[in-house]
């Protein structure tokens, strides 16, 4: 499609560089960064969902940050209406829009032009299926979505509650399983770029050590302000991992150790679960690493996008 408009999509699991890697590239060739993290849409939840700090989103624009207090919903629909309105005016300003995330389902909606449903939280429905799992289990929630929905079940890992209980709310309003995601031909050329570490462990240890980090830099204060903000530790928002554990050692019923050892552990599975939405053989993704290499590959993968976009398309150089 070369007369498609660019973009580059920067993916891989937590704690690698996406980010880092996301404010360069900007720099480098006159881009904006878009939001593809479903938890760095919450205002107040900054420390915990490791958000580009002020002075980052000073250097570069950033779209789809603090978009919701913790207690609001927040879909795939509207990130979809929500990142395609960035793009185009991204493209109108004659710069880069560059999708920084990984949350996997987002990414790949937008990068393969899905339309997803679009169907209306029901609040009282997420209250009693919470309250069932908490008594039963989640793995219990994720077999009902199984009987009803064998194709969500499959896709959706029994640990992520919030989306288990999004797809039983789904099932629930449309009356049986969601019809296939429609797709439409994405009116972008698009470069994804996958940062990876050569080995599990050492993600594991840079994961362990940013975790160390952001307990450092405040995290338990900031989760303490939400309980005191009156937002549920329930909330889908705050089921995100970390802010779960540290409300329940701020309530007495675990251990600063016990909490920060689940949080490691959880931050893991993530890792792999990151893993299987962007696969080291998917042929669609360029992988490199985040070093000094890596960083030069990417840049010049970037310049052969860039090289052949149409003349009615390539970026205002005054911009760079």
């Amino acid at each position: 499609m070369p007369s498609a408009r660019p973009i580059i999509a920067i993916v891989g699991p937590t704690a690698v560089g996406k980010s880092a890697l996301g404010i360069h590239l900007a720099v480098r060739f006159g881009g904006e960064v878009v939001n593809g993290d479903s938890r760095q849409v919450y205002r107040g939840m900054d420390v915990g969902t490791a958000k580009p700090s002020l002075e980052d989103q000073s250097r570069v624009p950033h779209h789809l940050l603090d978009l919701r207090d913790p207690d609001q919903p927040f879909s795939l629909a509207e990130f979809l209406d929500l990142a395609r309105t960035a793009f185009r005016r991204i493209h109108k300003r004659g710069r880069l829009p560059i999708l920084v995330g990984g949350t996997g389902q987002y990414l790949w909606a937008l990068l393969e032009g899905w339309q997803a449903p679009r169907v209306a939280p029901d609040p009282e429905l997420r209250r009693r299926l919470e309250q069932e799992a908490a008594t039963a289990g989640a793995q219990a929630l994720h077999h009902r979505l199984g009987e009803v929905d064998a194709a969500a079940a499959a896709r959706i890992d029994p640990h992520n509650l919030r989306r288990v209980i999004r797809a039983l709310e789904v099932v629930g309003a449309l009356g049986g399983p969601a019809p296939p995601a429609r797709q439409r031909r994405p009116p972008y050329r698009s470069l994804v770029l996958g940062l990876t570490l050569p080995t599990r462990s050492e993600l594991y240890r840079r994961i362990d050590q940013r975790i160390d980090d952001m307990l450092a830099a405040g995290w338990l204060d900031e989760v303490r302000g939400l309980l005191a903000r009156g937002y549920d530790q329930q909330l889908p928002a705050l089921s995100s991992m970390g802010y779960r554990e540290l409300a329940l050692h701020l309530e007495g019923q675990l251990t600063l150790d016990e909490a920060v050892r689940r949080i490691r552990s959880a931050h893991h599975r993530l890792a792999r679960r990151q893993y299987t939405w962007f696969k080291p053989t998917d042929p669609r993704i360029g992988w490199i690493e985040p070093d000094g290499r890596g960083l030069l590959e990417a840049e010049a993968q970037v310049e052969r996008l860039l090289a052949n976009v149409d003349n009615g398309t390539v970026l205002n150089p005054t911009l760079r």
